[in-house]
């Protein structure tokens, strides 16, 4: 098959141009933009699934989400681990990637609140009055007391001093399961594997298994806040992109729906 004179100009013309450089005619395909990766807190799972599906329709850019107990995945961007936004569910974790200078401190925001619950599961949920003194380790039996792990996860560290607030951590102390995240405190109690758990309130309402008995009060423990940034090694340009819609008004019905609390 001949080369038709127009298609023969082009060829030489692009040849001539790559020897007059000093190149050689090399065809690159163009790369595919990478993934957006988040690390977020085992408790926004429903919510951010939600929220980055949503950017991904709206822009066609990707992103992928690792979930785990903050402390876990502090501990995994200290170690170099690639991301590009760390979501914590404490100011703790975050305060402490912030502290070895692992997040652009100028994005930190405090975006999301929340509260504690007890739960039970659905077909043996009776209300309990949490206050002062309640006798929860009663209301245990020989069962266990599923919480996350009180000396990382957020959830456990915020249910611990709840209870000690109320006078009733000394009691229960050798009953706690300790889970590795609040989301497998909450498996325990809907498997039947713990008659009672302490997680955070969107959680309860991600698990149709599970009823909320009681709400702990907002002033047994710290404020609940759930803060965001980019992290100092982002490279991808596509993170602002996300971080600021899951900063938007766009994403507040996703996290309202798991029963968060936005923070302005």
């Amino acid at each position: 098959m001949g080369i038709h004179p127009r298609q023969w100009t082009k060829m030489t013309t692009a040849a001539l141009a790559a020897a007059w450089l000093g190149t050689s005619l090399v065809v690159t395909p163009v790369q595919a933009a990478e993934k957006v990766t988040v690390f977020a807190a085992a408790s926004l799972k429903n919510a951010l699934d939600d929220t980055t599906a949503a950017w991904q329709k709206e822009t066609g850019k990707e992103a992928t989400t690792s979930y785990a107990a903050s402390s876990a995945l502090a501990k995994q961007i200290e170690s170099g681990a690639p991301a590009d936004i760390f979501i914590s569910a404490d100011l703790d974790w975050m305060d402490y990637v912030a502290k070895k200078n692992l997040i652009k401190e100028d994005t930190r925001k405090n975006l999301l609140g929340n509260r504690i619950v007890l739960v039970a599961a659905k077909d043996k949920a009776e209300p309990v009055e949490i206050k002062k003194g309640f006798d929860l380790a009663k209301l245990l039996g020989d069962g266990r007391l599923a919480m996350g792990a009180v000396d990382s996860v957020p959830a456990g560290k915020y249910g611990k001093a709840a209870l000690e607030s109320l006078g009733t951590w000394s009691s229960v102390e050798n009953k706690v399961a300790g889970a590795e995240s609040v989301r497998a405190a909450l498996l325990l109690v809907s498997r039947g594997e713990a008659p009672y758990g302490i997680v955070y309130q969107t959680d309860a309402a991600a698990d149709k298994e599970v009823k909320i008995v009681g709400t702990f009060p907002d002033d047994s423990h710290k404020p609940i806040i759930y803060p965001i940034a980019i992290l100092a090694e982002s490279k991808n340009a596509d993170a602002v992109s996300l971080f600021d819609y899951i900063k938007s008004d766009k994403a507040v019905p996703f996290f309202e729906k798991q029963g968060f609390t936005i923070l302005k």
